[in-house]
């Protein structure tokens, strides 16, 4: 019990310093000033639901959240909107302008959608499992968090046609996920952390892992917390945090994480919101509008681990 008190200890150290007054330089590809990356959560489906025996229906991030404890067949339309318009609207989006993404993929979700992963598929873009469904993993016990990255890996390989290479809880990672899933294998990255905005390097067990760190600032799920209203909302917070970020990165290049919901940013009045960020962003060179497995690959390429 006290060497697994310690393994705890030790990979769940926490870490006020990070790269401090001076971080690396991360040679983004072609110089560029900043990596943005597109995220889109793809959740509908994946939410608890009484159909799918979890006794209640999920109204977290929709129109309603009246609370209602039984099922609320307003809220699973909300999510239904999402895999059914949300996407291919936001999707449209970003093909029209040649501009790549992100899909956070719930395993059971993206299984409820063949043609969404065939548009996955056929864009490119690159897949972050998201779990198996929306659940916390926090309570869930060493084997059965297993089985859950060992199902989820397994489902997105055979629906979308790749594994995913990267991995994203729901709620906020578990005291044993970042084990699991450099135990599992075949990941380049997790991104449960929120503490930076470059990826760095921790250890687990003997091995080296990467962690692309995400943010919950640049989130279309403001609109439903009360941060924001209007497209414009959207708008002018995603272009003061790029516009900031371009400016520094004359002398420290970032990455900024956007994060997307297809039930929230894919209605018309909030993706005119994220059609004027596209296209400001796209109006600035020194941008590389990016993948999350590419910034991984990139740093493991420029900014490998030490002592491997």
């Amino acid at each position: 019990m006290e060497s697994i008190a310690m393994t705890f200890a030790t990979l769940h150290a926490r870490d006020f310093v990070g790269y401090g007054s001076h971080p690396p330089d991360p040679r983004w590809p072609g110089d560029a000033r900043l990596a943005l990356n597109i995220c889109i959560n793809y959740e509908e489906g994946g939410e608890p639901s009484v159909p799918d025996g979890d006794g209640f229906t999920e109204t977290g991030l929709t129109e309603g959240g009246g609370g209602f404890q039984g099922r609320d067949l307003a809220a699973e339309s909300m999510f239904e909107y999402g895999s059914r318009v949300g996407f291919w609207r936001i999707n449209r989006l970003l093909r029209e302008r040649g501009m790549t993404a992100t899909i956070f993929g719930c395993g059971l979700a993206l299984e409820r959608n063949p043609e969404v992963c065939t548009a996955i598929r056929e864009a490119g873009y690159d897949v972050c499992a998201h779990g198996w469904k929306w659940e916390r993993h926090q309570p869930l016990s060493e084997d059965e968090e297993r089985e859950r990255i060992r199902r989820t890996v397994e489902s997105i390989a055979r629906t979308v046609g790749n594994r995913p290479l990267g991995w994203y809880c729901r709620y906020g990672a578990g005291l044993n996920t970042r084990r699991l899933v450099v135990e599992e294998g075949g990941f380049l990255y997790d991104s449960d952390a929120y503490n930076d905005e470059l990826p760095y390097w921790t250890t687990v067990g003997d091995r080296k892992h990467l962690v692309i760190p995400y943010g919950l600032v640049n989130n279309d799920a403001k609109f439903i917390r009360g941060g924001m209203a209007t497209a414009d909302d959207l708008f002018h917070y995603l272009r003061d945090s790029f516009d900031f970020l371009y400016r520094e990165g004359a002398v420290a290049p970032k990455m900024m994480s956007v994060g997307l919901h297809l039930r929230l940013a894919g209605h018309p009045g909030r993706a005119a919101g994220v059609e004027r960020f596209l296209d400001h962003a796209a109006r600035h060179e020194g941008v590389w509008v990016c993948q999350r497995s590419q910034i991984a690959r990139h740093w493991v390429t420029h900014h490998p681990a030490q002592g491997e």
